[in-house]
């Protein structure tokens, strides 16, 4: 495409050569690993990961390192890596009522059956920056928990058990679908979207953008009145079934992070007032895109709900159309592509218009000096 700058061919090489050493920095330091980056930069890794649809921490470390810490960059060369990979099969669903909680936390009960685990979290830090860090400083080992590997019960149980919130899912049990909808990496997109596609799509959409229209929510576009049921980050089991052996094997455990917002409902002529559900569940320990996706949920649910859609974030096309930040960076950067015969012919048109202008200015000086 560019292969009218100066230079051409050679010039592309050399822009790649130049990144390159961007890329490698001061040679007298040594090269960060991917180890590091896993180990170190896990929750950079983590979104990488989430928004690509890949958990790889490995692969998606090396798209860190590739992108050189531009992390839609990293998203895209590991989403564009994802497609070259065979489908052999499909997981079972997760029980995340099993999940192995290395944080979990409530805004809606004091105490609950296996306490709040505050686990590893900014909350509670000053926002201070620790001139330690700048060294290899040294790190005392975290403290075990009494209680580590026992599942907790869900704050959403509690609820249900005075039928106070709505079902997980609104028909009857025994109909509820085995498979999903549809899978947004292999099938384009059609509108109106059942929700289980709707939350494929918040998955790996852009935090920054489910974010902000999170809190839009809360600022009174759509309001919801959302509380925090549940945040939950830790390992669940994914297994997947092999009908050759007739039970399903496990494939290995993977850190997810889990909300369920609470919002009030006041009910309908079919339903009686009760709470309802907004949901999130990402890769990785990433508890500000699982709570902001949870509130952009229970948003896109208005309709279902019977709730008038007066807000961006209930509009659905609106928000899924835009939530993918790969795809909205390829549309705005395309713009650095050349454009020169678009531009020509806007030019073209321009100066055609102001010449017509101007001869107009011209026509009705002269008829008004005439007049006088």
């Amino acid at each position: 495409m560019y292969v009218a700058v100066k230079g051409g061919e050679a010039a592309i090489a050399n822009a790649h050569k130049m990144l390159a050493d961007r890329r490698r920095g001061d040679r007298s330091l040594p090269s960060i690993t991917v180890e590091q980056l896993v180990e170190q930069l896990a929750l950079a890794v983590d979104r990488v990961m989430a928004e690509a649809s890949l958990y790889a921490p490995e692969l998606a470390a090396l798209a860190v390192k590739q992108a050189r810490g531009d992390m839609i960059e990293a998203i895209f060369l590991l989403r564009a890596y994802r497609t070259t990979l065979p489908r052999f099969g499909a997981s079972l669903p997760v029980e995340t009522g099993e999940m192995v909680a290395e944080r979990r936390v409530s805004a809606t009960y004091k105490d609950l059956p296996g306490g709040q685990v505050l686990g590893p979290t900014f909350d509670y830090t000053h926002r201070l920056l620790d001139p330690a860090l700048a060294g290899d400083e040294t790190v005392e080992p975290a403290p075990a928990r009494e209680s580590e590997g026992e599942p907790l019960t869900r704050v959403a149980d509690i609820l249900a058990q005075e039928d106070l919130i709505e079902r997980a899912y609104a028909g009857d049990a025994a109909e509820m679908p085995q498979e999903p909808s549809g899978d947004l990496t292999r099938e384009p997109m059609e509108f109106p979207m059942a929700r289980d596609l709707r939350l494929q799509a918040l998955a790996r959409g852009d935090e920054g953008f489910l974010l902000a229209l999170g809190y839009s929510t809360q600022r009174g576009y759509g309001r919801t009145h959302p509380f925090a049921g549940e945040i939950r980050i830790g390992e669940v089991e994914v297994e997947i079934d092999v009908p050759e052996l007739g039970f399903a094997v496990s494939l290995g455990r993977i850190r997810v992070t889990e909300c369920q917002m609470v919002n009030q409902f006041a009910g309908s002529a079919k339903l009686p007032p009760q709470f309802t559900r907004g949901y999130g569940l990402v890769f990785g320990q990433s508890e500000r895109k699982a709570m902001a996706m949870a509130l952009v949920d229970r948003s896109l649910r208005a309709g279902e709900l019977g709730e008038d859609r007066v807000a961006p974030a209930q509009d659905e096309e609106f928000v899924i159309s835009h939530a993918d930040n790969v795809q909205a960076t390829g549309f705005v950067e395309h713009l650095k592509l050349p454009h020169y015969v678009d531009f020509q012919a806007e030019l073209d048109l321009v100066r055609r218009m102001r010449a017509e202008f101007e001869a107009r200015q011209t026509r009705e000086s002269d008829t008004q000096e005439a007049a006088e």
